[in-house]
């Protein structure tokens, strides 16, 4: 049995991590740590976790006790991880970070996003990206997994196979994402009431977001080049999910009616992408508490651009399923242990 440790348990991401390990077959959640909440019982916080998880209180971090774990997940802010993980990692323990504190190569990016210098640079460069169905075999071997952002998911995940396979102009992608407002986190902020966000819909970052610049490392990843993308992310009224519209210009248009073989084809042995019928249009809700993405594609009359609908749920595949899905691979489980079940409807 896998023992497992969480650091920041309090918060979305921390409760989705207990909630899918609760029924993990071959790991089991023996710390989970919160500063704030030290010797509280965590089904006290968490009454749907009554029955799994009685016995288990958050505790003040300890890198003792963390460190007798196989793996650790870090469901901190970002600029935790960084100044941590070093110690448990001479311990020889595994960590995936959910934060962003190692998913960018240019850390100088980084530090201009994040407002803050970057403390560990050498692990940096060691820490694999942690999008199963582009680094898996490199997830495997990995000591330090940076677990992807949520938006970023959707995105790549959606045009991979365009970008792979040189179909499209990668100077002119355009993601539009929108997000349920967990993706704001647990804290307290005026902003995200449901006084605030009930019966609205709005745009937010749209002069630039955090998460752009991971989606342009990933994104030329997959092409190969420099790649030019607009992503501008909205806030809609509901808990969680995300759906990321995608537009990309085809460069001979005739490549057209190959694409949904292409994309068929690239994620037919991929247990959590599921590319749906042409034309068809991915819910949110289809996804929701759920590890999967799927995709549709389509296509308006006489034009050559390609439209790529995606949906995650921003909470699972988006952090917590994924993180799972990569500690999977990293301790040589089966990929799909503790995550293969089918979203909740309605």
């Amino acid at each position: 049995m896998i023992k497992v440790g969480i650091v920041g348990g309090t918060g979305y991401t921390g409760v989705e991590l207990l909630r899918i390990m609760a029924v993990h077959p071959d790991a089991e959640i023996v710390t989970i740590t919160s500063r704030s909440e030290a010797g509280m019982p965590v089904t006290d916080m968490y009454p749907n976790l009554r029955g799994y998880c009685d016995g288990l209180a958050f505790t003040d971090p300890d890198d003792q006790q963390l460190a007798e774990c196989d793996v650790v997940f870090f469901a901190t802010p970002h600029g935790v991880a960084m100044r941590s993980v070093q110690t448990l990692l001479n311990a020889g323990t595994r960590i995936v970070d959910l934060s962003a504190d190692f998913r960018l190569r240019d850390l100088s990016v980084w530090q201009q996003w994040y407002g803050m210098e970057h403390e560990a640079s050498e692990l940096a460069g060691e820490a694999i990206y942690g999008l199963p169905e582009t680094a898996r075999s490199r997830i495997r071997e990995a000591r330090l997994v940076a677990n992807p952002g949520c938006y970023p998911t959707a995105v790549q995940l959606g045009f991979l196979p365009l970008l792979e396979e040189r179909l499209v102009d990668p100077s002119r992608l355009i993601a539009d994402a929108k997000s349920g407002a967990s993706g704001g986190g647990r804290q307290g902020k005026v902003a995200m009431l449901h006084g605030e966000v009930g019966e609205s819909f709005k745009t937010y970052g749209a002069s630039g977001h955090r998460h752009l610049p991971e989606i342009r490392e990933g994104l030329e990843r997959a092409s190969g080049g420099p790649v030019g993308v607009t992503f501008v992310p909205h806030l809609i009224p509901m808990v969680r999910g995300i759906e990321a519209t995608l537009y990309a210009d085809l460069k001979d248009p005739s490549q057209f009616d190959r694409l949904q073989a292409l994309y068929e084809e690239r994620f037919s042995d991929e247990p959590f992408v599921d590319v749906m019928p042409f034309g068809t249009h991915p819910e949110t809700r289809s996804v929701r508490g759920g590890n999967m993405c799927r995709i549709a594609l389509h296509r308006q009359e006489n034009s050559s651009v390609v439209i790529v609908s995606a949906v995650i749920d921003n909470l699972v595949k988006g952090a917590a399923g994924q993180a799972v899905q990569n500690m999977n691979l990293m301790c040589g489980l089966s990929e799909t242990a503790g995550l293969d079940i089918p979203a909740l409807l309605p």
